[in-house]
């Protein structure tokens, strides 16, 4: 996903963590098929579920797309083949 300027700054100290830049744009780094910001807890239940560890700070994207939605994994999907690209 597409950080912006004011999503960086949003990030604060812990951007770098999260977020990398390629050429002069930044985007939401990738850890195999999730965002890099995502962390993996267990329910009451012990089921695993992954939460944002960026919640508060997450980019605009984010705020605008409902978590897992079918527009998210789309958005995902196609972020990910445009940075694809700009790294070769």
């Amino acid at each position: 996903m597409r950080v912006t300027g004011e999503d960086w700054s949003r990030l604060g100290d812990g951007a770098d963590r999260v977020a990398h830049f390629i050429g002069h744009r930044a985007y939401m780094k990738m850890s195999g098929e999730h965002c890099a910001a995502l962390d993996l807890r267990r329910t009451v239940g012990g089921k695993p579920e992954f939460f944002c560890t960026v919640y508060e700070q997450r980019p605009q994207t984010c705020r605008d797309l409902e978590r897992g939605s079918a527009q998210c994994a789309g958005e995902c999907m196609a972020k990910r083949g445009r940075v694809t690209r700009l790294m070769a």
